[in-house]
């Protein structure tokens, strides 16, 4: 073979792959973006105007948390509805427009399973007995507020807290004669903070919360209760995302941070 034809061949050679190559580039990025290899971050939770109805007892911490959720995604607002858990129950039935549910016990959660998603539990807590400041009877236990000379306060049977305290009286053979039953924990540790009460079963986070005015004598393990908070979208919510989006959040370590800093326990 020539000389000639050689260096034709060559030239040809050359020409072609000089060519190909911006080809295979652009084949590559195309092959990038096909394959995600390209990095990305997680999405951002969509925005919108959620309304969570809430248990009484989470009425101080919700309000950090949801602050902070806020903070984290732009353009996105919480608003809560604070309530015994069977008055967000009869709301729920009732169809009142709201996106997640929280609830200081499971078995007002099981009674919504046709009106949920499936439910979470993002926290729990423990009964204490609320006194006023400086405990002035001297309450020590919960054998102590059977005495008819005590003005004791509690929470209605249906409300899980006053289900929660009837429990753990009953199993200590506690007989109490409150001088009312009130409608959430909250009304409970109101009672108490106003002199109206000398003492009362709250959750150990709402007696933390008023410690400048309250005192919490604390009950013992083996006598006590574990309530347990359990979280739902509602199958009603008209921003489901959204909604799945807190209730995710609220079982991730920014949130379970500012529970446990309340004093509430892990799931």
């Amino acid at each position: 073979m020539s000389p000639t034809i050689n260096r034709r061949r060559a030239a040809a050679g050359l020409l072609t792959a000089a060519l190909l190559l911006p080809l295979t580039a652009c084949g590559s990025e195309d092959g990038q973006k096909d394959t995600g290899a390209k990095a990305s971050g997680p999405a951002a939770a969509p925005k919108a105007e959620l309304t969570v109805l809430a248990a009484a007892s989470l009425t101080d911490v919700f309000k950090t948390a949801g602050a902070a959720y806020e903070k984290a995604n732009p353009g996105t607002k919480v608003t809560f509805s604070f309530a015994g858990s069977q008055e967000l129950a009869a709301q729920v039935k009732q169809g009142a427009p709201a996106d997640a549910l929280v609830t200081a016990d499971t078995r007002t959660m099981d009674g919504l399973k046709s009106d949920t998603g499936a439910a979470t539990v993002i926290a729990r807590n423990r009964l204490v007995i609320a006194t006023g400041e400086g405990n002035p009877h001297k309450v020590a236990a919960l054998k102590d507020l059977a005495d008819t000379k005590l003005k004791v306060v509690l929470a209605a049977p249906e409300v899980p807290v006053g289900r929660y305290g009837k429990k753990i009286l009953d199993a200590q053979k506690v007989d109490v004669k409150p001088v009312s039953q009130e409608p959430n924990v909250r009304a409970v540790l109101s009672k108490v903070e106003l002199g109206e009460a000398d003492a009362g079963l709250v959750y150990k986070t709402d007696a933390r919360g008023a410690a400048d005015k309250v005192d919490a004598v604390e009950i013992p393990d083996a006598q006590n209760a574990i309530a347990e908070y359990p979280a739902a979208t509602l199958k009603q919510s008209k921003n489901a995302d959204a909604a799945a989006a807190f209730v995710k959040w609220l079982s991730g370590p920014e949130a379970q941070k500012i529970l446990q800093e309340a004093g509430f326990q892990q799931p």
